[in-house]
């Protein structure tokens, strides 16, 4: 007698949601505004007009900028609002602050966006494994976000899980 192999989790009707399917499309690149300090502390508003007039902004074309400065200097708002002028017209998105600042406002307000009531009653698995640097906040924003639809909410893989969330059930 020939046992069939039965896929329970594939049976199991678990919805898996990625956090990474939710990362931004565009490339990620830096500007640092260090490069352009005097004595990587002061930024001498003459010397900054001419060097960004002389950068080469086609280089963020459909490009995500972040705008930041890696030192512990005072910089003007000015500066941060001379670099989104120049770089606006080629950039996707431009973004003041570091890429851990970026990822955490990126995945708030995608996740803000999401139709969560399409998950009315679901097991939900929220995908733990990641290639890409996806913020604690994101998983934290999600399970807010699905806790008042999803039957239940765990963190894993469909394989091996670990609950977080089960509604329970109306007597």
């Amino acid at each position: 007698m020939e046992e069939t192999l039965v896929n329970r989790v594939a049976n199991s009707g678990l919805i898996t949601l990625n956090l990474e399917d939710f990362f931004p499309k565009a490339a990620v690149v830096v500007f640092d505004l260090k490069d352009y300090l005097f004595m990587e502390l002061i930024l001498k508003e003459k010397d900054f007009r001419a060097a960004l007039k002389e950068h080469n902004w086609e280089q963020y074309q459909d490009k995500i900028l972040l705008v930041y400065c890696s030192t512990d200097a005072i910089i003007p708002v000015w500066a941060y609002m001379l670099v989104t002028a120049y770089a606006a017209p080629y950039a996707n998105d431009i973004f003041q602050g570091n890429a851990d600042t970026y990822y955490t406002a990126a995945f708030a307000k995608t996740l803000a966006d999401m139709d969560a009531a399409q998950y009315e009653g679901q097991r939900i698995v929220i995908k733990g494994c990641s290639n890409r640097p996806v913020p604690a906040s994101a998983y934290v924003a999600l399970t807010r976000k699905l806790q008042p639809y999803a039957q239940s909410i765990m963190y894993g893989e469909p394989c091996s899980t670990v609950p977080v969330f089960k509604r329970p059930r109306k007597v």
